[in-house]
C-alpha cells in the first residue's frame, strides 16, 4: 500500500494544536511525564500511515475528554460557586435513609458499617472499568467497520462529560467520603480519598485507586456522578449499532455494577447516580434529535465520518 503524507493543512493543525494543549498544560496545570509521551505518541500515530492518522482523529472526542478534565484544574469549581456539603447529605438522609438502631444513615454509612470481601473486590473491579470499558468498546465499533455508529458514540460521550463538567461548576459538591473523614466544614486543598475503594487495594497489594486519586482533577465534582454515565452511554450505543449480545450483556453488568460501586464504596450518593444517569440521557437525547437535526451539524458530522472511514 502506498504511504499517503498527511496535507500541509493537516500538518499545521495537528503542530498547532499540540503546542497549545502542552503550553497551556504547562503554563496552568503542570507538567507530568505522559503528557509529552502522549504529544509524541499522537503526532508518530498522525505521520505513519493513513490508517493511524483516522484512527488518531477518531479518538479525539476521548482526547479532548481527557485534556478538558486535567484542564479542570486551572479554574477549580470551588472557586466559582459555594461547595454544597451538608445540604446534599441532609437530601440523601432524607430521601434514602435507611432507619438502624444508631439512628437514621445514609446507604453509604449503612454500607460502610456491612463490608464484604467479595462485594469489595467486585466493586473494585466494575469501578477499573469506567473509562477502558467505553474506550474499548468505541475501538469495537470502528474496528467492526461501524465507523459512523462509533462517531455518534465518541461524541455523546464527550457530550455528557461537557454537561457534567458544567454541573461541577454550577452545583460543587463534596462526596460522601469527605463528610466522613472531614465533617461538614470546607477544607481548601483537601486531596482525593479511595474511600471505600482501599478494600480493593489492600486485597490486591497494589495501590491502583490510590493513584487514580492522587490525580483527582477535583475532590467536589460528585455531582453528578460521571462514573454512572459513562457505560450507560455505551450500552446505548450497543443497541443502537445492534452490537453482539456479549456487548449487551457486559455492558448490563458492569453498569448496573458501577452505580452499586458508587455508592457502596462511599464515592457518590444515589443523588449523584440519578443525575449521572440522567445527564447520560440528556446527552444522548440532545445529540440525536436535536444537534443531528441542525443541518451544517449533520453534515459536519457525516464529513468527520467519511475521514475516518477507511478509503477502499
Amino acid at each position: 500500500m502506498t504511504y499517503k503524507a498527511p496535507r500541509r493543512k493537516e500538518i499545521l493543525i495537528c503542530l498547532i494544536a499540540l503546542a497549545a494543549w502542552l503550553a497551556v498544560t504547562a503554563a496552568f496545570v503542570g507538567f507530568r511525564p505522559e503528557h509529552p509521551v502522549m504529544a509524541l505518541l499522537i503526532a508518530a500515530l498522525f505521520f505513519a500511515s493513513g490508517a493511524s492518522r483516522r484512527l488518531v482523529m477518531a479518538l479525539l472526542p476521548f482526547a479532548i475528554f481527557g485534556i478538558s478534565y486535567d484542564w479542570m484544574n486551572i479554574v477549580p469549581n470551588y472557586t466559582v460557586n459555594p461547595v454544597d456539603i451538608a445540604g446534599l447529605y441532609e437530601a440523601e438522609k432524607s430521601l434514602f435513609g435507611i432507619s438502624t438502631a444508631a439512628g437514621t444513615l445514609t446507604p453509604n454509612e449503612f454500607f460502610a458499617l456491612h463490608t464484604n470481601s467479595i462485594l469489595d473486590f467486585l466493586c473494585g473491579i466494575f469501578y477499573l472499568c469506567w473509562v477502558p470499558v467505553p474506550i474499548l468498546f468505541g475501538i469495537y465499533l470502528y474496528y467492526s467497520h461501524k465507523e459512523k455508529p462509533y462517531l455518534h458514540f465518541a461524541l455523546v460521550f464527550l457530550f455528557v462529560n461537557l454537561i457534567g463538567f458544567a454541573g461541577y461548576y454550577i452545583h460543587p459538591a463534596a462526596p460522601p467520603w469527605y463528610i466522613a473523614e472531614h465533617g461538614t466544614e470546607f477544607l481548601l486543598g483537601t486531596g482525593g480519598s479511595v474511600a471505600g475503594l482501599g478494600a480493593f487495594d489492600r486485597m490486591v497489594g497494589a495501590g491502583i485507586f490510590e493513584a487514580i486519586y492522587a490525580r483527582n482533577a477535583n475532590v467536589f465534582a460528585a455531582v453528578p456522578s460521571l462514573h454512572s454515565a459513562y457505560t450507560l452511554v455505551a450500552f446505548i450505543y450497543a443497541v443502537r449499532s445492534k452490537s453482539p449480545m456479549g456487548w449487551k450483556i457486559a455492558l448490563t453488568v458492569i453498569t448496573l455494577g458501577i452505580w452499586f460501586t458508587a455508592v457502596y464504596s462511599s464515592h457518590h450518593y444515589i443523588i449523584d447516580v440519578v443525575l449521572g444517569i440522567a445527564c447520560a440521557l440528556l446527552g444522548f437525547i440532545v445529540f440525536e434529535f436535536g444537534l443531528m437535526r441542525i443541518r451544517p451539524f449533520a453534515r459536519f458530522i457525516n464529513n468527520y465520518a467519511n475521514y475516518i472511514t477507511p478509503k477502499k
